[in-house]
């Protein structure tokens, strides 16, 4: 029955509006049950009785979804032309067109499609009301929520499978590379991580797996000058290649120095490890690995990047990591801070499983053990009055493993 219509009227997509869907009872007026997901923005709204939305950051009052949806998309990216807002605005987690969908199947199950019922004499169509307007499908990548979980299966509708073809190679370039788990108590390898070119990213995507490598840029290949110069100390390179050496899960740390803001110049003069457990370890791994095969020598290549903010005219796109020049500063002697965080490190490490066996062999004629030394030979300070430190260190190392 259309709404305020004859008994038996046709109602199409269009003229079902939040009132209808209230008034049959698959909607019920509450607060914050509203909610809209957009590049990493949420926005949360209030359902009036009388099908009314109250945006609750500002209070604002809109007569639709559409109107909520435009608005709040266009705080984020002005460009937007209209928010599709029964496909974005989410009714406690589920999108309103699921709703709609529903009503139409429960209400009208032999209904002709749209396109067949604009034919229909005046009267047996339900006006659209409340400002709603036809809206065309949106990426629905869009729309997932940001909250470190997958979106909510809706049961209500199921895509065509050609949509579902359109949508997986839309996810080619970011195939997920954390490798699932096999039975418990064991590692399953994960495929190697391919990275990817910045020019392949297209604009944000939520459905992009996170942990996605992207290629560094140069500022030549740009044509652009660094902005700023950094340099970093010896004794930091080091502790950070120490920790980086003793175990097979990613490492995570803080770095710390001074900013100068008459020469532009960051020098980096201390390296805080964290001594804590990353809780996803098997895709922790497939994004950094502390033994990069890539790599045929023994020391450690450490490459910095800076994420270079997209231009104003373009906030969508993804930041783009630009791999930044370093000046190295070369410490007279080892500080006490190191040698004590290297110290506490070894402890932390020590009988864990995923610690690395020091005195097994990394290549033919050299152990992890040797590898960890010429790697640090190039960050030690010439000064050797700290040379038995360092082996006792060492010593403790390979008892650990």
């Amino acid at each position: 029955k259309a709404a305020g219509g004859s008994r038996g009227a046709v109602l199409t997509r269009r003229g079902i509006t939040l009132r209808v869907l209230l008034r049959d009872g698959l909607l019920e007026p509450a607060r914050g049950v509203l909610s809209i997901y957009y590049l990493g923005k949420k926005f949360v709204g209030d359902l009036g009785a009388d099908g009314t939305i109250t945006w609750q950051e500002t209070g604002q009052v809109f007569n639709s979804p559409s109107a909520w949806a435009t608005h709040c998309k266009r705080l984020v990216n002005p460009a937007k032309k209209s928010g599709c807002g029964w496909a974005s605005v989410r009714y406690k987690g589920q999108k309103l067109d699921q709703y709609k969908a529903a009503w139409l199947r429960k209400h009208q199950p032999n209904a002709p499609p749209a396109e067949e019922v604009e034919g229909l004499p005046p009267g047996t169509l339900g006006l659209a009301s409340e400002g709603e307007e036809e809206e065309m499908p949106e990426d629905e990548e869009e729309e997932v929520a940001r909250e470190g979980r997958a979106p909510v299966p809706e049961p209500v509708a199921t895509k065509k499978p050609e949509e579902r073809g359109k949508k997986q190679q839309s996810r080619s370039l970011a195939e997920p590379v954390a490798a699932d788990h096999g039975p418990a108590g064991k590692r399953v390898e994960s495929r190697p991580p391919v990275p990817v070119r910045y020019s392949a990213l297209g604009t944000r995507d939520s459905a992009r797996n996170p942990q996605t490598l992207v290629e560094v840029t140069s500022f030549t290949a740009i044509n652009k000058f660094q902005p700023f110069n950094v340099a970093i100390s010896s004794n930091v390179l080091l502790l950070l290649d120490f920790h980086s050496h003793l175990t097979r899960s990613e490492v995570v740390g803080y770095l710390g120095g001074r900013w100068d803001t008459n020469t532009q110049l960051l020098t980096v003069l201390r390296a805080f490890p964290c001594r804590t457990r990353l809780g996803d370890a098997d895709a922790a791994g497939a994004v950094e690995e502390p033994y990069y095969h890539g790599n045929p020598g023994v020391e450690s290549k450490i490459a910095p990047f800076w994420v270079m903010p997209p231009p104003e005219q373009r906030p969508n796109d993804y930041g783009i990591p630009m791999e930044v020049e370093v000046a190295h500063i070369q410490d007279g002697f080892l500080t006490n801070d190191v040698l004590q965080e290297m110290t506490l490190l070894v402890e932390f490490y020590k009988g864990a499983p995923d610690l690395v066996k020091f005195q097994e062999l990394w290549s033919q004629d050299q152990t992890y053990l040797d590898k960890l030394k010429g790697s640090l030979a190039s960050r030690t300070p010439k000064d050797q009055s700290f040379t038995h430190i360092l082996e006792q260190i060492y010593r403790l190392l390979k008892l650990s493993s």
